[in-house]
């Protein structure tokens, strides 16, 4: 039984206007790293083990079909893995080239996620002169990023990783850092968050929830460890990082205190507008479901705004919702997290990190009400640090 009638709001976006987004894979799963923790690395077995760049023509047909099919002013392209940077630069010289070609009277944008250890000047002038806005994984400092993030001789990774940073700061690169919460991370939330954050202001943390026989892996973070690891990172950046330190996940629980729908796709109502393109074209509902079961089509054969519209499609984002225990729907925390991502429940639908969400929830609850009234009054949501030494005046 679903926890609660789906919202208007979330219903209206499963039908209407394209405003979709795409993780297009150039080539697929292919990686320079033997991640630990990866569950990708296994998808290359769909395509016999073998996975090329994805050719020009199709490239073209995807470049074109993404931009006629998005309904918006603005067409984000996110070049994802595998390590994307695998495609080389003349790659993404054409795919930009395209793009010019077929945006029209749109805006282009483009992100990409990398494991850095291909980076050199040369990509970041591109990357610089292209303004992609580039997420770099680093899973924070040496002990704890060598421990999952090796190459594929078995060798550490961290110096060279840490030197990509540096030539993307150097350059004027726009990037972010994606750090993973695993086994590894448990206590050591503040330690990880003043590394990084002396690298970038931007920052992401991604839990690490992997499943044998129902079973965490050993690799996985809990619900416990990853609940304190979020509010230990959240108490040192409330108390001095506030407007300048950006976390992804403190934004988008700030906006969803304010009744602005969710910017990560983990925390919406309805799953579904996130779509994963593969290097042959193969287009699933998600990254995190490429699986027979999930493939919509290929755009070849396929159109991708017709894809999009597929019943199938629909059906997967709204199951989301509909999938919720009847617990979820007594709990005050819905509003914020929605059941959090598919990926992670349990069979009977309830989150394996409810317990952790629910904790930090908890704790920065005054706070991010509080932060709400600032801004309802036009104040900068910084002024919250000035209630460790003297209460704050709104006028």
């Amino acid at each position: 039984m679903p926890a609660s009638a789906l919202s208007f709001s979330a219903a209206k976006k499963l039908i209407e206007p394209r405003a979709f987004s795409t993780m297009v894979k150039p080539v697929g799963s292919a990686c320079n790293l033997r991640c630990g923790y990866c569950y990708y690395l296994s998808k290359a077995e769909l395509y016999g083990g073998h996975e090329p760049v994805m050719d020009d023509e199709l490239l073209e047909l995807y470049v074109r079909q993404y931009i006629e099919a998005v309904e918006t002013p603005v067409v984000t392209f996110c070049w994802h893995g595998g390590e994307p940077l695998l495609a080389g630069l003349d790659f993404y010289r054409k795919a930009v080239a395209l793009q010019e070609r077929y945006r029209g009277d749109k805006q282009i944008e483009n992100t990409l996620q990398t494991n850095g250890l291909l980076v050199t000047a040369k990509w970041c002038h591109f990357f610089h002169d292209h303004h992609f806005l580039v997420g770099l994984s680093l899973d924070g400092p040496r002990d704890l990023h060598d421990a999952y993030r090796l190459d594929c001789g078995g060798h550490p990774t961290f110096d060279r990783v840490l030197r990509a940073a540096q030539l993307f700061a150097t350059s004027g690169v726009d990037f972010n850092i994606l750090c993973t919460v695993n086994a590894r991370s448990a206590g050591r939330g503040a330690e990880v968050y003043r590394f990084l954050r002396n690298l970038t202001p931007f920052l992401q943390f991604l839990p690490v929830v992997e499943t044998t026989d129902d079973n965490l892996t050993p690799h996985s973070t809990t619900a416990a460890d990853f609940g304190q690891f979020l509010c230990d990172v959240y108490d040192e950046w409330v108390r001095t990082d506030v407007g300048r330190i950006y976390v992804q996940l403190f934004d988008n629980t700030l906006a969803q205190w304010c009744g602005q729908p969710a910017a990560l796709c983990s925390f919406s109502e309805t799953c579904g507008d996130s779509l994963a393109v593969e290097h042959n074209g193969d287009v699933y509902a998600c990254d995190h479901f490429v699986h027979p079961a999930y493939r919509l089509g290929n755009l070849r054969e396929t159109p991708l705004a017709e894809l999009y519209r597929l019943p199938e499609r629909f059906r997967f984002g709204a199951a989301k919702h509909a999938a919720l225990p009847r617990l979820c729907g007594r709990c005050r925390w819905l509003f914020l997290c929605h059941g959090e991502c598919p990926q992670h429940r349990h069979p009977d639908g309830h989150s394996r990190l409810c317990k952790g969400y629910k904790q930090f929830f908890d704790h920065t609850a005054d706070d991010m009400r509080a932060m709400r009234s600032l801004l309802e009054r036009q104040l900068p949501p910084a002024l919250i640090m000035q209630r460790l030494t003297k209460p704050i005046k709104i006028q």
